[in-house]
């Protein structure tokens, strides 16, 4: 029996061909499989016991072992340069990389400065960390400190004082400041790190143009804070640490507003 209710098709009229289907994505975007290959060279590091300024493989051992073409291992090669993970030297091979916060330093610097020119959320979070870090490991260094190393500082502090008096710049010595306090901790991460977000704290206050605070303020602050240090006061120091941020955070609050 012929079921009346099934759609009739007239004449020549023949169904419309069905839509084409998308082609499938592929399983790995290339950005994807680059990546991987980066990760896989690092392991590769790792699991060779290579060290720092120890030289890679050669590229035709790199491209057996990995499985992939010559421009392939080129272009993740060129990525972990940038990134400090290996270095290239023309003519005398590939090395893994020496010590280097170059890169970290150009990003963080980038995403505090361009931030200025909206609403600077990661300025203000790159102040919060060198704030958190200096605040937070104050105590720590105060108990390694020897009477010889207190006079290191002062002598800092004195200079500042007299470049102050001068009408000089002070953020060289500001920074050897700062670097001294957290020496004897004899921890080289952190005196990277520090040197690293000093260099970002830096640029974010000249492109802020701080102007708020005085050469003789800016001294004054950090006689303050050494004779919290010198004195053994572990909380005054962190306190009087954590008041040092507060002109940059000003500032930054006062650019993004205009």
């Amino acid at each position: 029996m012929v079921n009346d209710t099934a759609p009739k098709i007239s004449g020549d009229a023949v169904p419309a061909p069905a839509p084409a289907r998308r082609a499938a994505a592929p399983r790995f975007s290339a950005q994807a499989r680059l990546a991987a290959l980066q990760s896989d060279i690092m392991d590769l590091i790792l699991d060779s016991n290579l060290s720092a300024g120890s030289p890679l493989p050669t590229e035709a051992e790199l491209c057996a072992a990995l499985g992939v073409g010559r421009n392939t291992l080129r272009e993740s090669l060129k990525v972990l340069q940038a990134l400090g993970v290996v270095e290239i030297r023309h003519g005398y091979g590939m090395f893994v990389a020496p010590t280097n916060f170059d890169a970290l330093t150009a990003g963080l610097s980038f995403r505090g400065r361009l931030s200025l020119r909206q609403q600077g959320k990661e300025a203000l979070e790159l102040v919060d960390v060198r704030q958190t870090l200096e605040s937070g490991l104050i105590g720590a260094a105060m108990t390694l400190m020897t009477p010889e190393h207190l006079a290191r500082i002062e002598a800092t502090v004195a200079e500042m004082e007299s470049l102050a008096d001068q009408g000089q710049a002070l953020a060289a010595v500001d920074s050897e400041f700062h670097r001294q306090l957290f020496e004897p901790l004899g921890n080289e991460l952190l005196t990277h790190l520090m040197s690293v977000f000093w260099d970002v704290y830096s640029r974010i206050h000249a492109e802020a143009r701080v102007k708020a605070t005085s050469l003789h303020a800016t001294a004054r602050v950090h006689r303050e804070i050494f004779d919290a240090v010198r004195a053994g006061d572990q909380a005054l120091a962190s306190t009087r640490l954590d008041r040092h941020f507060d002109g940059i955070r000003e500032a930054i609050a006062d650019l993004v507003s205009r």
